[in-house]
């Protein structure tokens, strides 16, 4: 089969890097038609530079970078400096990107790709808030029925929430776009915090990636070993989730994981539980599935395919 089209849109974020890494070093099974930046980890002007040091350091300068929506739809921007940094990419050293960023929104780029390639051939992929997914939307209704599949990273059930008792992060930070999102009739596939919790990168695992003796197998365990202080100490877990990656992961082999297609509503108005996806696991009401809700992950597998990408780069 042809590789699946796909735009990655991002607030990297060291999870975020490493699934725009296995994407990168996977041509076989995944063609990177551009990433677009949101405000989320970090404020956008942050994600937008960071994306691009991604790319230089998979040696991959020819991937368009675009900026897209500096906050979300309507409430002030929530960041996460706290869990990676004041860079969003706080871990190894590495340098300014000297790749350009793309002149075009990156909303625009977002409807323009979808406008112009054959209907159900592109496939997104946000690791972010859904700020820009929604904005496209809304500004472009005629792109959502050329949508291929929407597969992201966000939300929750068993696990509930890590910004708040009751929500994700990347929906907490705009619960109006996820909305849209989850409304817009797209199929999608959801990585929720129930299965990026079962992707911890153990010290074995990390001593793999430092294994690998390449810039980009260093520059990830410096990465995994900044990101896991903040969750081992919340979690008491052995190392720290990498959420994102399952979003990529899931690109090239979905037989890593299982999920139930149900229905998934998100909170937009109570303070309490603003943000938080109410995913009808146990089917106990009528309203109909509108997400592929993934609730199980092949850890050992997961890393043994990152670590073997990882090394191609």
């Amino acid at each position: 089969m042809p590789p699946r089209k796909i735009i990655i849109d991002t607030d990297p974020g060291q999870d975020d890097a490493v699934a725009i890494l296995l994407a990168l070093a996977s041509p076989d099974e995944i063609e990177v038609l551009g990433i677009t930046a949101v405000a989320g980890n970090v404020p956008l002007a942050l994600t937008a530079k960071n994306a691009r040091i991604v790319c230089e350091l998979a040696a991959r300068p020819d991937v368009p970078v675009f900026a897209g929506c500096d906050r979300p739809m309507g409430r002030a921007l929530v960041t996460a400096e706290h869990v990676h940094g004041e860079t969003g990419l706080n871990g190894p050293d590495l340098p300014d990107p000297s790749m350009p960023l793309q002149d075009r929104h990156g909303v625009d780029y977002i409807i323009d790709t979808l406008r112009r390639e054959p209907a159900g051939t592109i496939t997104l992929c946000p690791l972010g808030p859904l700020t820009n997914i929604a904005t496209a939307f809304e500004k472009a209704p005629d792109i959502i029925p050329r949508v291929q599949e929407i597969i992201l990273m966000g939300g929750a059930y068993f696990a509930v929430g890590n910004i708040t008792p009751a929500a994700e992060f990347n929906i907490y930070v705009d619960p109006q776009a996820a909305d849209i999102v989850f409304k817009s009739g797209v199929p999608i596939t959801v990585m929720p915090l129930d299965v990026t919790h079962q992707a911890l990168v153990t010290r074995a695992r990390n001593d793999a990636f430092r294994a690998l003796g390449t810039p980009v197998g260093t520059a990830v365990a410096q990465m995994t070993d900044f990101f896991e202080r903040f969750d081992k100490a919340k979690y008491g877990s052995e190392g720290a989730p990498l959420h994102d990656p399952c979003v990529t992961a899931y690109l090239i082999r979905p037989d890593l994981f299982s999920g139930r297609h149900i229905n998934v509503e998100v909170e937009t108005g109570s303070e309490l539980t603003l943000g938080m996806t109410v995913a009808d696991w146990w089917g106990v009401t009528d309203r109909p599935a509108n997400a592929l809700f993934i609730g199980h992950v092949d850890a050992d597998g997961f890393f043994d395919l990152l670590t073997d990408r990882l090394a191609r780069l």
